[in-house]
């Protein structure tokens, strides 16, 4: 008797005998692989990336100091060794990885390191204890962090199993900075930690990848209940009053981030990370809605309660006049003089050494992006925010391309902290929005900052591989 019917569905007739292994799998079935051509086109993009930061230290050390000093060659030389590095580990445990997202990453650190030794010339620093050799041997431990991710995790599906676990460390990490003789206030600002005399460190940018995980993990586990249900009004479907407490309770986080840690910006990043992962996992545009109205309520009651917050809203909205700009502490004379120097730097900039970045207070963290803007003009920041963009949209890709909706809010969420922590530092900068202290990704000065960021590249790497790799694409055997 025949095993199929007219239609070549299989019959329910008699018993069917599993087809053997076949060497050559069906072509619906068979995996689709590129590992080689993908490697090869990174290796190729690393290549441009290294010489284009070798060219700019040497671009610096020219305009700065008319000559060639080797030794920041050679410990850039290094940093190059260990991306490459990370090149052959991915060419074993992640073949079929995005091949964009390491050069991008490369030549944003590079720029950046370039930029702080720019600027150790101009402040007269040298040696060892110089801000852009540390920043330099913080990217080393950067790198490395993002090797051992790339070992350790070799399925991201392993992350949602540690969902409240995540959320657990983030809050742990939140709170060390409150604990009296570890955390350090710097700046008006207690969100560091300090080791000794050796090092700070700021544990909110590792919580935010602990928070991007556990927001991912408990959409996905409460989807349902946070997008069917609710009344509409306006056109919009919005949530029960019993649904609203997810919301209420990130909201009340990000209050308390500004009110005992005295930083706007690391809680607008945080609301917001959750905002865009919310809105992903529902498609509602009310938690959106609900969202913005009570950040603005909340920030505005803060700007009238709150002195530090207050003055940098004074700041932002009239920077020019003489009591703001010469008021001490926390006037806008650092707003005032990023703005010059931007203006300084007019379209294509007064090149590499060439500036003064060292006028405007802390260049080479809060102001990394006046002090680019300065030496490289409007088209040398704009070609940086393009690396940005181009490193966000591969993110978003491969959130979306992803099989798996944890995977999908995991992509999406960790690409969007990049995008929105950029878009804070530009918009204070430009005065856009009001300042806030936040660090540029990859280019300004601050070792947890380059961890974090480092650590969410490589994610997206694992999640791409993943991706390309869905067991549905498999046949064993």
């Amino acid at each position: 008797m025949s095993d199929t019917d007219a239609t070549g569905r299989i019959s329910t007739s008699s018993p069917v005998t599993p087809p053997a292994p076949t060497a050559t799998p069906p072509d619906g079935m068979r995996r689709i692989r590129m590992p080689q051509r993908l490697r090869n086109l990174e290796f190729w993009l690393l290549l441009m990336a290294c010489f284009i930061n070798a060219s700019a230290i040497v671009l610096v050390q020219l305009g700065a100091l008319g000559r060639i000093d080797t030794q920041l060659v050679l410990l850039g030389a290094g940093l190059s060794v260990l991306v490459f590095g990370l090149h052959i580990v991915m060419r074993f445990v992640a073949r079929d990885a995005d091949p964009f997202l390491l050069p991008i990453a490369t030549v944003l650190n590079g720029l950046g390191i370039a930029q702080i030794y720019r600027i150790d010339i101009a402040f007269g620093d040298s040696g060892w204890e110089s801000a852009s050799v540390r920043q330099i041997a913080w990217s080393a431990i950067a790198i490395i962090a993002a090797i051992g991710t790339m070992l350790l995790i070799r399925n991201h599906r392993v992350l949602f199993r540690y969902t409240y676990l995540s959320g657990l460390i983030a809050i742990v990490l939140l709170l060390l900075p409150l604990v009296p003789g570890l955390g350090q206030e710097i700046n008006g600002a207690r969100v560091w930690i300090s080791f000794g005399s050796f090092a700070t460190f700021q544990p909110g940018e590792i919580a935010k990848i602990a928070l991007a995980v556990f927001f991912a993990g408990y959409l996905v586990r409460n989807r349902d209940s946070l997008s069917m249900v609710g009344t509409k009004f306006l056109g919009m479907r919005f949530p029960r009053a019993r649904d609203l407490g997810p919301l209420l309770i990130v909201w009340a986080l990000s209050m308390a981030v500004i009110v005992f840690q005295r930083d706007l910006g690391t809680a607008l990043l945080y609301f917001g990370l959750f905002l865009v992962m919310l809105y992903v996992a529902t498609s509602r545009l009310s938690w959106v809605v609900l969202g913005l109205s009570l950040f603005l309520a909340g920030a505005l009651i803060a700007s009238q309660t709150l002195d530090y917050v207050h003055a940098r809203f004074e700041n932002w909205l009239v920077p020019f006049s003489d009591a703001r700009y010469d008021a001490d502490p926390g006037g806008s004379y650092q707003l005032v003089q990023g703005l010059f120097g931007l203006a300084n730097g007019g379209l294509i900039g007064t090149g590499w050494g060439r500036g003064s970045p060292d006028i405007t207070p802390v260049p080479q963290s809060d102001y990394i992006i006046a002090s680019l803007g300065e030496e490289l003009g409007l088209a040398g920041l704009f070609a940086i925010f393009a690396l940005y963009v181009l490193l966000v949209a591969r993110g978003f890709r491969i959130g979306f391309a992803g099989q798996d909706d944890f995977g999908k809010l995991l992509g999406v969420g960790l690409a969007f902290v990049v995008a929105l922590q950029v878009f804070i530092v530009v918009g204070g900068v430009t005065r856009v929005i009001p300042l806030t202290g936040l660090t540029t990704p990859f280019l300004a000065a601050g070792g947890s900052s380059l961890i974090a960021n480092w650590i969410i590249v490589a994610l997206l790497l694992r999640l791409s591989d993943t991706v390309r790799n869905h067991p549905r694409l498999v046949i064993d055997g």
